[in-house]
C-alpha cells in the first residue's frame, strides 16, 4: 500500500528559498563548469559494482574524476538520455543485444581499433561487430549457463551422469520411476524460457546459416524488421517441444520461482536443474555435490551457454575533446584489464572474452575447460524481444497450448510486431538539473530526488547514498517507465526513526567516512546526499571526513531533535539494523515504487539545495 502523502511548505523550498538555491549553484558557475569538463561519467548497471568494481578503477586512476551512476540494466534508459542530449561517456549494459543498442549506434564510438577490442577472441568479438565493420560494444567476461546435477542423487539411485542428451533423458525417465524430478527449471522466468530455447540449438544457431540470420537480425544499419528464419529456428522449436515431452516438462513448473527449485535440488528432490556456474560453486561450498553440465546438442556435441558480465560503449563526443577523449580511454582500458576484470568478477567463476586475461575457474568447473579451449561457447541473444517472446511462447509450449510450429510462427510474429510507442507522459519537467558533483554545492539532480522524497515521507532529514540515483533530472516528458528508472534499480528501502542531533551527526559521519559492513566512499562523486540540512566535509588523500553539519546554517545540537529517513539497501542498512536502542522502522513499499506512484498522482519536485561544502 503506497501511503500518500503531501509535501509540507517547511520541506518543499518556497520560492524564495529556490531563487537563493538556484543563485547559490549559478554563483559557481565558472568552477562548476571546469568540474563538468574534468569528469568523465561511467554508469554501472548494478548497484553491486559500486562496492568493489568501481573503487578499483578510481583507485587505479587517481588523476581522473570520475563519476560513476547506477543507471538501470535497460539500454531504453540510455535511448532517453540519448534523445536528452546526455548520454553518459562511458555506459554498461547486462541485458544487452545490438538489435536493441541499433538507436544508440550513431552516437556511439567505434572501437574496432583500439587495444581493447584486439584482445578480444574472434569468435566473440564478431558477434559485437556491425555489418559495416565497426565495433561500438565491448564483452567483459562472463557468467555461464547450462545444466546442473546433485551427483549424491545420481550415485546413491545408481544413475549415470549423463555425457550427451540421449543419456540425460534415459536419466530423467530412470528418475521418474523412482518418483524424483528428472529436471526442473523456474520457468517463471522470461531468463529461463530463452536460455533452455536456445541452449538446446546452439550447434544449430552457431551453424553458418544461423550466424547469417543472426547478423540480419542484430544488424543495427538494417532498418527492416527481422524475424526468425525458416532454416535454423523451426528445427529450434522441434528441439524445444521435444525436450518439454522427454523431460517431463510439467505446466505447474511455469509456477516454480528460483527458491522452490533450488530447494528440490538440495533436499534431492530433482537430480537437475537449470543454473549457472557461480552457482554450482555456492552448491559445493553448500556441501551439496554439485556438478556442472553443458547443454547437450542433437549432434553429440557439447556447449557453454554465456552471457557477459555487462558490455561498455563510450560517447562519441569524447572525440570532440582530446583531453577528455584520452581520459575515456584509460577508464576502457583499466575496465577491460586482467586486474579489472578479476575485480570485477570477485571470486565468482566466470570466463573471459579477452585474450590477455587470466580468470581461474574453481575446481568445481575444471571440467569446463576442455570446451573453453575448444571455443565451445556461445553468446546468447538477449534483445528486450527475445525475453518477452521467450516467456510467452515457451510458456504456452509448455502448457500444450502450441506445438513446434505454432511456437515458431507466434514468436516470428512478435518479434515483427510493430512497437508501440505511445506511453501516457506522468512527468513533465520544464527545467532540467546536471548530476555532476560540486564541491560547492553537490549533485544538482539528487538534490532535486532527495528534496521531493524528504517531502514524501515527511521527514526532517533525509540521507541517501550517492547510488540511490540514476543520473541528471531532464527537462523533458516522462513515461511512467522512465520515472521508475529515476531511482536504482536494486532494491532501495527507506528506512526512519527519529534521533537526537549527536545521533544524526553520528549517521552522516559513517555516511561520509564509512563502516565496515556498510558503503564507504571512495571518490566525491560517491558521497551522500542529503536533504534538509547541509555538511562540510574535509578532502585528503581520497579519504573523506565530516567537519560540520548545520540546520538553516546554525550548527546541529546534540540535544536537537529530527525526523530521519535513510535511503538504503538492507545489505548495507544491516550494521544499523542489529541495535536494539536505534530501531529503524521500514516503509512497506520500495523506494523506485512510492516514487513512481507519487509522480503519478501529480506529485510535485522540489527544487535542489546546496547541501554540501568539499574542502
Amino acid at each position: 500500500m503506497i501511503k500518500q502523502k503531501k509535501i509540507g511548505m517547511r520541506l518543499v523550498s518556497s520560492a524564495t528559498a529556490a531563487m537563493m538555491s538556484a543563485l547559490l549553484f549559478a554563483g559557481c558557475g565558472a568552477s562548476n563548469a571546469r568540474e563538468d569538463a574534468d569528469t568523465i561519467s561511467v554508469y554501472l548497471w548494478s548497484a553491486a559494482l559500486y562496492e568493489s568494481y568501481a573503487p578499483y578503477i578510481q583507485s587505479q586512476l587517481p588523476d581522473v574524476n570520475i563519476q560513476f551512476v547506477v543507471g538501470n540494466n535497460d539500454l531504453d534508459f540510455y535511448k532517453f538520455m540519448n534523445e536528452n542530449g546526455a548520454l553518459p561517456d562511458i555506459i554498461t549494459s547486462r541485458r544487452f543485444s545490438l538489435h536493441d543498442a541499433a538507436g544508440l549506434k550513431d552516437q556511439l564510438m567505434d572501437l574496432s581499433t583500439t587495444e581493447q577490442a584486439g584482445a578480444i577472441y574472434e569468435s566473440y568479438i564478431g558477434s559485437f561487430t556491425n555489418n559495416d565493420g565497426t565495433v561500438n560494444w565491448l564483452p567483459l567476461c562472463g557468467g555461464v549457463d547450462g545444466l546442473v546435477a546433485n551427483r549424491t542423487v545420481f550415485e546413491e539411485n545408481g544413475i549415470p551422469l549423463p555425457t550427451d542428451y540421449d543419456s540425460m533423458i534415459a536419466a530423467c525417465k530412470a528418475f521418474e520411476e523412482k518418483g524424483i524430478r528428472g529436471f526442473v527449471a523456474d520457468f517463471n522466468y522470461d531468463y529461463t524460457c530463452m536460455e533452455v530455447l536456445q541452449g538446446l540449438s546452439i550447434p544449430e544457431i552457431t551453424s553458418m546459416e544461423g550466424c547469417m540470420w543472426r547478423s540480419r537480425y542484430e544488424d543495427p544499419l538494417d532498418m527492416d524488421v527481422t524475424g526468425l528464419d525458416d532454416t535454423v529456428w523451426p528445427g529450434a522449436f522441434e528441439l524445444m517441444e521435444q525436450f518439454i515431452k522427454d523431460a517431463k516438462i510439467l505446466p505447474e513448473d511455469l509456477e516454480l520461482s528460483f527458491n522452490p527449485v533450488i530447494n528440490m535440488f538440495t533436499e534431492g528432490k530433482a537430480a537437475i536443474i537449470r543454473s549457472g556456474g557461480s552457482n554450482t560453486v555456492a552448491f559445493q561450498n553448500q556441501g551439496v555435490d554439485a556438478v556442472f553440465l553443458p547443454y547437450f546438442g542433437q549432434d553429440g556435441e557439447q556447449w557453454l551457454l554465456t552471457y557477459p558480465t555487462f558490455q561498455v560503449a563510450l560517447n562519441k563526443d569524447l572525440e570532440n575533446d582530446k583531453t577528455r577523449h584520452e581520459k575515456a580511454l584509460r577508464v576502457l582500458s583499466v575496465m577491460l584489464s586482467d586486474e579489472g576484470q578479476n575485480a570485477l568478477a570477485k571470486g565468482e567463476d566466470v570466463i573471459s572474452y579477452s585474450q590477455n586475461v587470466d580468470l581461474e575457474l574453481s575446481p568445481a568447473l575444471e571440467n569446463l575447460i576442455p570446451l573453453i579451449k575448444q571455443n565451445h561457447m556461445y553468446i546468447r541473444i538477449a534483445s528486450n524481444d527475445f525475453f518477452a517472446a521467450s516467456k510467452d511462447v515457451v510458456s504456452k509450449m509448455i502448457q500444450g497450448e502450441y506445438d513446434a510450429q505454432q511456437a515458431y510462427e507466434a514468436f516470428d510474429a512478435q518479434l515483427k510486431q510493430p512497437k508501440d510507442a505511445s506511453d501516457e507522459i506522468v512527468l513533465s519537467m520544464d527545467r532540467g538539473y546536471s548530476n555532476i558533483f560540486h564541491k560547492n554545492g553537490g549533485n544538482e539532480a539528487y538534490s532535486v530526488m532527495a528534496n521531493t522524497l524528504r517531502g514524501f515521507y515527511g521527514s526532517d532529514v533525509l540521507i541517501a547514498p550517492a547510488y540511490s540515483f540514476t543520473g541528471s533530472v531532464f527537462k523533458a516528458d516522462y513515461t511512467e517507465k522512465m520515472v521508475g528508472n529515476m531511482v536504482m534499480p536494486n532494491p532501495l528501502e527507506a528506512w526512519q526513526r527519529e534521533m537526537k542531533g549527536a545521533e544524526l551527526k553520528e549517521y552522516l559521519k559513517i555516511s561520509v567516512e564509512g563502516i565496515e559492513g556498510g558503503f564507504t566512499p571512495f571518490n566525491r562523486g560517491s558521497l551522500p546526499t542529503v536533504s534538509g540540512i547541509s555538511i562540510e566535509v574535509q578532502e585528503k588523500d581520497g579519504k573523506y571526513t565530516l567537519v560540520r553539519v548545520l540546520n538553516d546554517g546554525k550548527e546541529v545540537g546534540d540535544d536537537d531533535t529530527f525526523k530521519v529517513t535513510w535511503l538504503n539497501t538492507a545489505a548495507y542498512m544491516s550494521p544499523f539494523l542489529n541495535d536494539e536502542n536505534r530501531v529503524f522502522e521500514k516503509e512497506e513499499d520500495r523506494v523506485k515504487v512510492a516514487w513512481t506512484a507519487y509522480i503519478k498522482d501529480g506529485g510535485t519536485i522540489a527544487e535542489p539545495e546546496n547541501y554540501i561544502t568539499l574542502k
